[in-house]
Formats: structure tokens, C-alpha cells, sequence
């Protein structure tokens, strides 16, 4: 397909936000390796009910060419961001585009302009639409569908971005390892000496029924434990809210936790199914036939056979008595009884060697890398 290139702004309405949505399924098409985003979750984002949009502005554009959607782009300015690390940033989130540098350079260039208008003398991406969500590009690892809340892109995105003068800031990656591989000798023991050693740590799990109650004690640990790692933004009461509200119905008991002293909630855990597995029939819609195949495991009658670990993290002060380790093998140790069979742990910061020291001692290795493109504008 050839010809000029439109470029047309998207308002944030729910026409706006679905006809850019949509432009992803031009792009991949029958790509075995796709898994469409649930649109209706998805659309939530691009709304004002999101409090992100009480500390920051997104402008959307989507490319036409010939009467045909070809490419999107987000730009997004989060004052909190810039508050926290003192810096004038702009993020580029969402982007999709067919394989040609004469789609993907206006979208960029539109971005940009929008982003100086703004203040901003950096530009960051891809933020989708910020570290708290999904972020960064799949440089590495495409032989297999993105887990539950992980990105997924074709290998040319890396050529057109650098094309546009970004390089690599940093790069996120993802372990993976098989539970039947590791043996649960391992983790009985490992949890019996802690157990021994730290008497006054319990580790417990997170329940449904206890979620909201739980809220505060994830949101403490979450600013305190992550707020020395490159990109993190501390999340407020109502982000984190909404963030629940979306996760809850995934939430599966027993394979994420809290560890907890008298008073005091030290680490935390989350991990969920990777719900990708059962939305991939789904094409991104409730409304099809497949919806009475995906029922069965968001009732929890039917797993999936990868548990994602999202986070895993222990206040500062805590860390190097390990709780990180006691508290995945609690929860490696209950997924396997729940017939998960392999793990992915994501994302790990590329210099994060702590957390990967964690992950590897239980068999985990990199199989995936995401990188974080950065590029000065002023």
C-alpha cells in the first residue's frame, strides 16, 4: 500500500478510543503469537474515571492512508513522573504501525511537536501509558505469546524507533523457568528455615474477600520498597484502586502474599494467571461465541498453565533477611498444588541483580528482553 500519509487526531471519546484500538488488528492480522487486549478492559485507560488523567495529559493520532488506519501513537505528559525525578519528560505509548518509515515518522514527529508544547526536553517509551501499566518493546523473545499484561510487537518496531533518532535507556527483562523442574523439596525447606529464622515474619496470602482491606498495606510497601528503581512512580490511593478493581476478578487465592510483622507489612507478592491463554479466542471481544470457553477460568473451574509474578518486593530496610525468596516459594509451592506448570517473572530491571538472583535460584532464566527508548527534544 502506498500514497500520502494523513495524520489525524483522536479525541478521547469512546468512538475516538475504539477507533484506535482497532488499528492493531490491521497490523497483526493472523500473527499466531498476538493476543488482542480485552477492549473493553482496555478502554478504561483512555477514560477520565482513570486518575492518572488528574496529574497528566495524552493526545492521540492515527495515520491513514488510503482511507485505511496504518499507525498509532499516544503522547503522554505525567506531571508526577516529572515531579518525582525532577526532569521535563514526555512518554510516546501505544504505537503500532504498519512496516514503513514514511507512517511511523509522522506519528513520532506529531508526538514530539505535541511534547515540546508541552515543556518537555526528553521523550520516553514506549509507556502504556506509564511504568505502572505495560511498558517497553519486545527486543528479544517472539517465538511465543506475551503473557497477562506484558507487550507483544513485530521485530521491524525496533528499526522504525531508532529510526526516529531513540536509543535504549534500559532494558526490562523476563525469566521463565519450569515448576515440574524445580524440585518442591527445595521450596518446603527453604520456607521451614525461614520460618526457624524469622519467627516473627508471617507470609500470608491475599484473599479476595480481604483485597480492599489489603489496599493500603500493598500501596505502602509497593512506594517504599520500588522507589529507588529506575522509572518508578508512586502510585496514589485512587490509581490504585482502579488498578485493583481491574486485576480483582483475575486474582487467583493463594499464589500472592503479604509478609507481615506485628504492625508493620514488610514485602509483598502478586502473581496471576496469565489470562492471555484463555483471551487469545477472544480476539478482544466479550461478545463472541468464544466468551463461554474463556467463563470457566475467570470462575476459577479451569487454570491456565503459566502463572506470571508481577511484583516481588520488601521495604528497603527489610531486605537480605530473605523474605523475597520465602515468599515465592510459598507461592511456587501452592501453584504447583493448583496445577500451574510453568512461571513467568516480569519485568526485572536489567541491573535489578538482586530480584534475579532470587528468581534464578529457582531455576528461572531470561527468555525475554523489553526495552525502554529514550531520545532528548528540546
Amino acid at each position: 500500500m502506498n500514497g500520502p500519509v494523513q495524520l489525524v487526531e483522536i479525541p478521547r471519546t469512546p468512538a475516538g478510543v475504539s477507533r484506535f484500538l482497532k488499528v492493531s488488528y490491521g497490523i497483526y492480522g493472523d500473527d499466531p503469537n498476538w493476543v488482542a487486549p480485552l477492549l473493553v478492559d482496555l478502554e478504561k485507560v483512555f477514560t477520565n474515571a482513570n486518575p492518572l488523567f488528574q496529574h497528566a495529559e495524552m493526545k492521540l493520532w492515527v495515520a491513514v492512508r488510503q482511507g485505511k488506519d496504518v499507525g498509532r501513537i499516544a503522547g503522554i505528559v505525567d506531571r508526577h513522573y516529572n515531579e518525582y525525578h525532577k526532569v521535563a519528560a514526555a512518554f510516546f505509548g501505544f504505537f503500532e504501525s504498519i512496516n514503513d518509515a514514511a507512517v511511523s515518522q509522522p506519528l513520532f514527529q506529531a508526538a514530539i511537536a505535541w511534547a515540546r508544547q508541552h515543556g518537555a526536553t526528553t521523550m520516553l517509551g514506549p509507556m502504556n501509558p506509564t511504568t505502572n501499566d505495560e511498558c517497553g518493546l519486545l527486543v528479544k523473545g517472539y517465538d511465543s505469546p506475551p503473557v497477562f499484561m506484558m507487550t507483544y510487537n513485530p521485530p521491524y518496531y525496533a528499526e522504525l524507533i531508532e529510526a526516529q533518532g531513540f536509543a535504549k535507556t534500559k532494558d526490562l527483562l523476563a525469566f521463565y523457568f519450569d515448576l515440574k523442574n524445580t524440585p518442591m523439596e527445595r521450596f518446603n525447606r527453604l520456607a521451614a528455615k525461614f520460618a526457624k529464622r524469622e519467627p516473627q515474619i508471617k507470609i500470608r496470602p491475599i484473599l479476595r474477600k480481604n483485597l480492599e482491606a489489603d489496599l493500603g498495606k500493598i500501596k505502602e510497601v509497593y512506594n517504599e520498597a520500588w522507589q529507588e528503581n529506575w522509572g518508578f512512580v508512586p502510585m496514589t490511593d485512587l490509581e490504585l484502586n482502579f488498578m485493583a478493581s481491574r486485576l480483582k476478578p483475575m486474582l487467583k487465592e493463594g499464589i500472592s502474599y503479604l509478609a507481615e510483622l506485628p504492625g508493620e507489612t514488610v514485602g509483598f507478592l502478586l502473581a496471576l494467571p496469565d489470562f492471555n491463554q484463555a483471551m487469545k479466542p477472544l480476539r478482544g471481544h466479550l461478545i463472541t461465541p468464544h466468551i463461554f470457553s474463556f467463563i470457566p477460568y475467570l470462575l476459577g473451574w479451569k487454570e491456565t498453565n503459566i502463572v506470571r509474578v508481577i511484583t516481588l518486593g520488601v521495604k528497603n530496610k527489610y531486605r537480605g533477611r530473605g523474605i523475597e525468596a520465602a515468599m515465592l516459594a510459598d507461592g511456587l509451592r501452592q501453584g504447583f498444588k493448583l496445577g500451574f506448570k510453568f512461571v513467568e517473572a516480569s519485568w526485572i530491571l536489567e541491573d535489578n541483580i538482586a530480584v534475579q538472583r532470587v528468581i534464578e535460584l529457582f531455576g528461572g532464566y531470561p527468555y525475554k528482553t523489553y526495552r525502554i527508548y529514550e531520545k532528548t527534544i528540546h
